[in-house]
């Protein structure tokens, strides 16, 4: 049996050695550029600009892959799933119907070679109404009016509700108040999917440490059960996570059931939409918004590179492989991630995560003042970055002789992700002032030509960048939803001013909670704590400036909206 399990207590020297290597190597890239300096500011110089030259060449790849992703993800939207989901019912039909047509669309080509494919071995497929999708919406104490529009989100869904099994997964924790709305969403619900199942987390389990894995795993468990009891095979039952803010398009389920079908390998997949944090951009502060902002390009990013793409937020996994492997991880505040990790070893290398070009709306981090929303994006991003305590995880299945997946793409993956947690930490710092270093350290780098003029060099290459800025400016715009009636047209001027916010919400934010969750791995200061960041309700913006007018929680939802934000 493969060991899936993070340690609790004591490591081991080697494992110790892993958890300070992010940490050494974010703050040994500052130290190698103070120690050149000294010793020679050419050589600083040209670590610098060795520096900037990849960031330009990746650049390059990310405005590429930001434009495309989002045109894929607006063309994805506008596909009615559900029909081609009820095609695969019945593919002989649905092939013959199709082949020698003219049909146009965005991926018919491929619904097409589906239905062929499908058509000459239907025993190797699933039906359609074979599947189940089972929902798990994980709560700790958010109100009602916080979770009611993410399980109204469900009931808007394209997908047959009479296939949608939906959990409520909360903390015995959370006390009195998130049971009470647990049975009142019951109440609600119950009627309206295949079952809307309560299921209360125990607090103080063993081996857990104070987080969402915990939950969602006790859950999963107890689910399983459930669909024994029901004679389901667990190959037949699609299990997505979602937040207490998460919404999914109407077409998701569909989507994410289609791809589940069309591809033979299912067991080994993850099937991963694209996190949008714009329910309520219109409402958090500035730096906020553009962090908001940044994180959802950078989903959009990231789906347009399935090769580097690890699980994240929300995502589906067929039920037979989270039973295998005893669901996700109870022992870190990062499971969405590590969960990557886990299928990844379990599977022997034969694991990947497959995008979704559909999203999953969220909230951005919004608290109700200024100090606390700042507080909280910040414990928010730290947690993200704490997932480096997934790089001894790694390192301990890959630099070992009885590791169970080939040696050279471990070690690809490995790498991939140290230079991601590296570069988060160190890169925005060192390209904001590194070119000053040698100055101000070294009197020799003002007779040195090339030391002497890095500053102007590296703001130039800081101008060219502005051309991917601008391009994510622009697509920005399209896709906020559309302004809320309460605030005047200035605000749309603000959504353009704020850009001038992205050096220094990268690294007083980003790089420095990087930097903080590396540290407290290198010293053993480990997070054992989920700690929930206050971002599904919003206040006025009268309450965020300390007005005295009333501070009543609103809901953007129910204010601007009764259907999820489109792309546009």
């Amino acid at each position: 049996m493969i060991d899936l399990e993070l340690p609790l207590g004591k490591r081991t020297k080697m494992y110790r050695f892993f958890e300070m290597v992010p940490a050494i190597v974010s703050y040994g890239a500052f130290a190698l550029l103070i120690i050149l300096s000294i010793f020679s500011p050419l050589l600083a110089a040209i670590y610098l600009m060795l520096i900037i030259i990849v960031l330009l060449v990746r650049a390059t790849g990310i405005v590429y892959h930001t434009i495309a992703g989002h045109q894929r993800l607006v063309k994805t939207q506008e596909l009615n799933w559900a029909k081609r989901l009820e095609e695969l019912e019945d593919p002989v039909a649905s092939y013959e119907k199709h082949q020698h047509g003219h049909d146009k669309g965005y991926g018919m080509v491929s619904h097409v070679e589906n239905l062929r494919l499908i058509s000459a071995d239907p025993e190797s497929f699933p039906k359609p109404s074979e599947m189940y999708n089972l929902v798990i919406v994980a709560a700790y104490n958010e109100s009602y009016e916080v979770i009611e529009p993410t399980i109204s989100s469900l009931v808007h869904a394209t997908y047959d509700l009479s296939k949608l099994i939906v959990v409520f997964a909360y903390e015995e924790r959370g006390g009195d108040d998130i049971e009470k709305t647990a049975l009142r969403l019951q109440k609600k619900f119950a009627s309206k999917f295949n079952d809307f199942v309560i299921v209360k987390h125990p607090r103080d389990l063993p081996n857990e440490v104070v987080g969402k894995g915990g939950n969602i795993t006790y859950a999963g468990k107890y689910m399983q059960k459930w669909v024994e009891d029901k004679e389901i095979e667990f190959k037949n039952v699609l299990i997505t996570t979602l937040d207490a803010d998460n919404r999914p398009h109407a077409g998701y389920f569909d989507y994410a059931t289609y791809e589940y079908i069309v591809n033979e390998d299912r067991k080994h997949l993850a099937f991963q939409p694209i996190a949008l944090f714009l329910n309520n951009i219109w409402d958090v502060p500035a730096p906020m918004r553009v962090l908001a902002t940044g994180n959802t390009f950078w989903n959009i990013i990231s789906s347009m590179r399935p090769h580097l793409l690890r699980n994240f937020a929300s995502h589906s996994q067929p039920m037979d492989a989270l039973v295998e492997m005893g669901f996700w991880s109870t022992r870190t505040v990062v499971e969405d991630g590590h969960q990557f990790w886990r299928s990844y070893f379990y599977f022997n290398g034969n694991y990947s995560v497959h995008p979704l070009y559909i999203p999953i709306y969220q909230d951005a981090v919004l608290d109700n003042t200024y100090a606390k929303t700042f507080k909280a994006q910040f414990i928010q991003l730290r947690r993200w970055m704490y997932g480096a305590s997934d790089i001894p995880f790694v390192a301990s299945h890959i630099f070992t002789k009885k590791r169970t997946v080939p040696f050279w793409p471990g070690f690809v993956w490995f790498m991939r992700s140290l230079d991601g947690y590296v570069t988060a930490a160190s890169v925005s710092i060192i390209v904001a002032v590194g070119g000053w270093v040698p100055l101000l350290i070294n009197t020799q780098a003002y007779r040195d030509v090339v030391a002497h003029q890095l500053p102007d060099t590296i703001s130039l290459f800081q101008r060219i960048a502005l051309i991917g800025i601008i391009v994510m400016v622009f697509l920005a715009f399209k896709l906020l939803p559309p302004r809320p009636e309460r605030y005047k047209r200035t605000r749309t001027v603000g959504m353009l001013l704020q850009w001038v916010l992205m050096p220094l919400t990268a690294i007083g934010f980003l790089s420095f909670a990087a930097l903080n969750a590396q540290a407290r791995l290198a010293f053993g200061k480990y997070l054992v704590k989920f700690d929930v960041t206050n971002k599904a309700t919003v206040a006025s913006r009268a309450a965020l400036k300390g007005s005295a007018e009333p501070k009543e929680a609103i809901r953007v939802s129910e204010l601007d909206r009764d259907e999820p934000n489109l792309v546009k």
